[in-house]
């Protein structure tokens, strides 16, 4: 009497469960046709140095369409101006190259933001870290081997697999370093920990909710992992993200609206 009851609920759940995937994957080819317009390559630029151009990381173009968002670390820590060396970032798969200057950094969080001189951009809008739940999908979309094959746009795609702190204590007091030392002393912040593999290209890279396009955070590919996972022999291949809670923060104190 209650068995094809249970086959008619399972036979329904199965259907549910097919196309509710197919669904969500035919929107994320549409999402990627439209943001990837906003992610480009930031990296420096000489017009008198033997290689020329320089590629750092990934950034993505937020607000008015002239800034642009990327992790501190990707900066060069000085520009040669001896060489007239300047950041840039590199837009197009045969790219253009804009100058850029820095606007804010926020070292406590790896962010940076640039203004674009040139022309006006197709823009990211930005979501909440209240929308961030541990199992939701994910993407992200950056230039892992830079411009070795032309700046084409990777997207990879997974799962928030864990909102974790940024520091772990550490086993002994030999897996200190001051980078460490500085993040312990602040106030810890959570950051999404990724169930996808990102590249040192990928620094700096937007990762966003695959359905609407909205900026959930930046992905990281050194100051977070070299927290959480010093205390690891080999790298896990695990990715992390900044949550896009400081990029608004970073946008504010420079007087932008998202």
């Amino acid at each position: 009497m209650y068995f094809p009851i249970f086959i008619f609920l399972l036979k329904n759940l199965f259907f549910y469960f097919i196309f509710s995937n197919i669904a969500i994957a035919a929107t994320l080819p549409e999402t990627i046709a439209h943001v990837k317009a906003s992610v480009v390559g930031v990296g420096t630029y000489s017009s008198i140095r033997g290689v020329q151009a320089s590629y750092s990381g990934t950034g993505f173009v937020v607000a008015d369409g002239l800034h642009v968002v990327t992790n501190a670390h990707v900066l060069p820590e000085k520009i040669d101006t001896e060489h007239n060396e300047y950041i840039g970032v590199f837009v197009g798969i045969n790219p253009k190259l804009y100058r850029t200057e820095i606007v804010s950094v926020d070292s406590i969080h790896d962010l940076a933001l640039l203004k674009i001189n040139g022309p006006t951009l197709p823009h990211f809008s930005l979501g909440s870290m209240q929308e961030v739940k541990e199992g939701m999908r994910i993407a992200f979309t950056g230039f892992p081997i830079g411009p070795v094959l032309g700046l084409y746009p990777v997207t990879h795609r997974g799962i928030v697999s864990a909102i974790v702190p940024i520091a772990t204590a550490g086993r002994n007091t030999r897996d200190l370093n001051p980078q460490r030392i500085q993040q312990l002393s602040h106030k810890p912040f959570m950051v999404f920990q990724l169930d996808a593999t990102a590249y040192p290209g990928n620094s700096g890279s937007p990762l966003y909710d695959p359905s609407t396009g909205k900026v959930l955070g930046v992905i990281n590919m050194v100051f977070v992992k070299g927290s959480r996972e010093n205390v690891l022999k080999d790298p896990s291949g695990i990715t992390y993200a900044i949550p896009v809670e400081h990029v608004y923060a970073l946008l504010k104190d420079s007087g932008l609206t998202p």
